[in-house]
């Protein structure tokens, strides 16, 4: 008799239970049941009600700031562990700290490290994730990371516009690598902004690298914060003449102000992944599920077969 491979349980953390709800979906599964316990001074305790003792789990959650979503993952984490789960696979789509990725000056902290070092200390057998700040970031695991691209949602939705005169614009110098393998995908020209910071998050001056002149753009990158950089970089680029500037960005953050300076910009339109959960739905912001592709993904990882052909770039 052929021993019959059980199926997996899917959990997730508080911010991403929507996106769990159709990552399980896509799956063909339901989210396994997970109770939250908070005492007065804020302090809180998951606790799995079901058994998961010799399973393989997912446990999807996004780490963004607030630091709370980041310790909700420990904590499950190593819940699973202390109940005997087999395979603990932490989901992430958004792996949050990771612009902290080295020391840009002395006496800093390498949070990227840190965090990684935390996830397997907690539990963690393997990461899934999206679109990482750097890629190197995957070396500060000991554990397997999937690392998963965005462009495999968005190069057939910005195939499906059929701009003419399509060019791929990077927002900064660090973003020109992602800026060409789009370009290399939809066979078209390539610009740089090149930007100059006067501190985190505030823009001192910026140029462009290239000609937009009469060319639909489109600016790619791994996430959007305040939507500084953004929106600044579309405005610099209808004044030099292009037709129309939009942006794909894996990550939502957006904070501060973000919405009403999307909004009052000259993007033509955003669009994100719901990796993080959006909490206000503008005209300008499109937002595309990257539910199927981590369902598809995580049954590729339980059956044990390649998942090569989602890594489009």
């Amino acid at each position: 008799m052929a021993y019959q491979v059980p199926e997996p349980k899917i959990f997730a953390c508080t911010q991403s239970v929507e996106l769990g709800k159709k990552i399980a979906a896509s799956y063909g599964a339901e989210l396994g049941k997970i109770q939250f316990s908070r005492y007065s001074d804020g302090e809180f305790q998951p606790s799995f009600e079901e058994s998961i003792r010799g399973a393989r789990i997912f446990i999807i959650g996004s780490t963004n700031p607030s630091s709370e979503n980041l310790m909700e993952m420990l904590l499950m984490l190593d819940a699973a562990k202390r109940a005997s789960a087999r395979h603990i696979t932490a989901v992430m789509p958004y792996f949050g700290w990771a612009r902290q990725d080295r020391k840009d000056k002395p006496r800093v902290p390498i949070a990227a490290k840190l965090v990684a070092k935390m996830l397997e200390t907690a539990g963690a057998t393997r990461i899934i994730t999206m679109d990482l700040h750097a890629d190197q970031i995957q070396g500060f695991f000991e554990k397997p990371v999937d690392h998963l691209f965005a462009s495999t949602l968005f190069l057939p939705y910005l195939k499906g516009l059929n701009l003419d005169n399509l060019c791929i614009a990077s927002p900064d110098m660090g973003g020109s690598k992602r800026a060409y393998a789009y370009s290399k995908a939809l066979e078209c020209d390539v610009v740089i902004c090149y930007k100059q910071r006067a501190k985190a998050n505030v823009i001192s001056h910026m140029e462009l690298i290239g000609d937009v002149k009469g060319k639909n753009v489109v600016l790619a990158d791994d996430m959007v914060d305040t939507a500084g950089t953004l929106t600044k970089a579309a405005d610099l680029m209808m004044e030099r003449g292009a037709e129309s500037v939009r942006a794909v960005t894996t990550h939502g953050l957006l904070s501060g102000d973000a919405y009403e300076k999307i909004e009052k910009s000259k993007l033509t339109e955003l669009i994100v992944t719901d990796s993080i959960p959006i909490a206000q739905n503008k005209n300008k912001i499109k937002i595309l599920s990257c539910a199927d592709l981590f369902a598809d993904v995580m049954h590729r990882v339980h059956h044990n077969t390649s998942i090569s052909s989602k890594f489009l770039m």
